[in-house]
């Protein structure tokens, strides 16, 4: 009888692995299979759910985290990172009360916020980068360009 028990736990723990991908229950259909080679020993159903218990920890413990490294599929970075701190050219005003700006950075066009709020930079006006969220810049005043209120400083 408890044969059937470890069987039908070993196919929910696998069916949940496929249809979730996240690498967690499958260690309990290996403590499940465990528990399912004990049974067919001849042991008795405490030693099998103990042999399920330590036998699923072990392998979510010491073998996941191997696992996750080198099965799952790793991640892009994109490195936007390297951006804070440019200087950026304002191709639209900049206000954060309208919700307009446009930033031109290394070519391509982003939205653009002003960091402070309040501030506000017509086009023209070099900027640079103080945060990045998503796909807007949030924009201050250069230091290496000094504007004054916001004016434009080409």
């Amino acid at each position: 009888m408890e044969a059937i028990i470890w069987i039908a736990l070993i196919i929910v723990f696998a069916a949940v692995e496929i249809a979730t991908v996240g690498l967690t229950t499958i260690w309990f259909a290996g403590g499940a299979i465990a528990a399912l080679l004990c049974d067919a020993a001849g042991l008795g159903i405490g030693f099998q759910f103990a042999v399920f218990v330590v036998v699923s920890l072990v392998l979510l413990f010491f073998t996941r985290p191997w696992a996750l490294k080198y099965l799952k599929p790793h991640l892009v970075r994109t490195n936007y990172e390297g951006n804070i701190g440019e200087n950026v050219c304002i191709t639209e005003t900049v206000d954060n009360i309208k919700g307009t700006g446009t930033a031109v950075l290394k070519g391509q066009e982003w939205t653009a916020r002003a960091y402070e709020e309040g501030k506000i930079f017509e086009a023209g006006t070099i900027v640079k980068v103080k945060e990045i969220r998503g796909v807007t810049l949030y924009v201050a005043e250069s230091e290496a360009m000094p504007t004054q209120g916001g004016s434009k400083a080409l």
